[in-house]
């Protein structure tokens, strides 16, 4: 060994897909109590900043740049709680300012596998707690055997082959980020010129048509990013509508999600190309899609203007989404009385799959494994 060299630190961790992203699941007990020296180890475990993060287990994209931290919840309404984290590729931050709905499905799956919840009988519901919100989900996850089940027939779009299905429930979701469905009180406004709808059901976002820029909304993701205009009016929207949403500035943040809607092509209610910010998704993240879709749901929105929906107008509603790689289920309720607007119930369907189990290593000098920085 080199004089003075210094051992790495090693962490437990499970490799992990949720959704359509990719990430690191950690019981928070394995990592660092002080936020800053947490910030810092799993810089260092996903290799950021680095645009291709070779030095460490990111997947050069925010979408497989993710981190899902995980505990027993001591609420008598949940059986764990997640921490969503978001690292960045390219810049050394790591961000708690959203949820991830995609990396949540992935958690049921790991609190049974790591005995934190106990596989009861063919399917075992995970109450989960998500703390970047403080509102709660139901995950259902097939335990044959005692056994979490990976493989099976359900199928998501954005993700290859079939896996077992895991329905999520969520429980009242609305404003859990802005502190209302409809933060600026209104159905639609006029920012920078271009009329929009602000929602929030699960995740702050922006409804933008399409046609208002000029474009069919089946543009590639590449062709829009490619869009010097257009990225930068879709930025400057972005940017104003975070104080007007109740988010303050949002100039570092991933949120509000700016998504630009068009007629289905499809077959779907709703064509959609989310901007996440910057990058624009391959296919549209679950709280967003789960958004979009309620305001679809809106008399006089945005989303409601150019969707094809189903015939009844209250009651359970499937809104399949139409993203960049193909569809996106959303079931919803909503009630529409005395002029009123109101969400009963948002589910959906996702898949989860682990991937790694083991340790990750990160350098002694970052954490030495003992509670705080060397």
């Amino acid at each position: 060994m080199v004089s003075g060299a210094q051992p790495q630190t090693a962490i437990r961790c499970s490799a992990m897909r949720g959704g359509t992203s990719k990430g690191l699941v950690f019981l928070a007990g394995d990592l660092p109590a002080d936020t800053a020296t947490r910030d810092a180890v799993l810089l260092a475990a996903m290799g950021s900043p680095d645009p291709r993060e070779i030095d460490g287990m990111g997947g050069s994209h925010p979408l497989t740049s993710k981190i899902a931290v995980v505990s027993p919840s001591a609420r008598g309404d949940a059986d764990v709680e997640y921490l969503f984290l978001q690292v960045w590729p390219d810049r050394p931050e790591v961000s708690d300012r959203q949820n991830c709905g995609n990396m949540l499905a992935a958690v049921g799956p790991f609190a049974i596998d790591q005995g934190l919840v106990p596989a009861a009988g063919e399917v075992t519901p995970v109450r989960i707690w998500m703390r970047n919100t403080q509102t709660l989900a139901t995950a259902s996850v097939q335990t044959p055997g005692g056994q979490v089940r990976y493989d099976g027939t359900a199928r998501i779009d954005g993700v290859p082959g079939t896996h077992a299905p895991i329905p999520i429930e969520f429980a009242d979701v609305a404003g859990s980020s802005c502190g209302a469905l409809l933060p600026t009180g209104n159905v639609t406004d006029v920012i920078e010129g271009t009329t929009v709808t602000c929602i929030d059901n699960g995740m702050p976002v922006v409804c933008l048509a399409a046609s208002d820029f000029g474009l069919t909304g089946q543009e590639t993701p590449a062709e829009l990013e490619g869009n010097p205009d257009l990225t930068k009016r879709v930025e400057a929207i972005r940017l104003a509508a975070g104080p007007v949403m109740n988010l303050g500035d949002v100039a570092g943040n991933t949120v509000p999600k700016m998504s630009l809607l068009s007629p289905p092509a499809h077959g779907g209610a709703v064509s959609t190309r989310t901007f996440i910010p910057h990058r624009v998704h391959e296919a549209i993240g679950v709280l967003g899609a789960v958004s979009v879709a309620t305001a679809c749901m809106l008399p006089g929105s945005v989303a409601n203007a150019v969707a094809v929906l189903p015939d009844q107008a209250d009651g359970a509603a499937e809104i399949e989404v139409e993203h960049p790689t193909g569809f996106f289920t959303v079931t919803i309720d909503v009630q529409t009385s005395g002029g009123a607007f109101a969400v009963t119930r948002s589910a959906l369907l996702r898949t989860a799959r682990l991937l790694m189990r083991g340790e990750v290593l990160v350098p002694a000098s970052i954490w030495d494994g003992q509670g705080g920085p060397r």
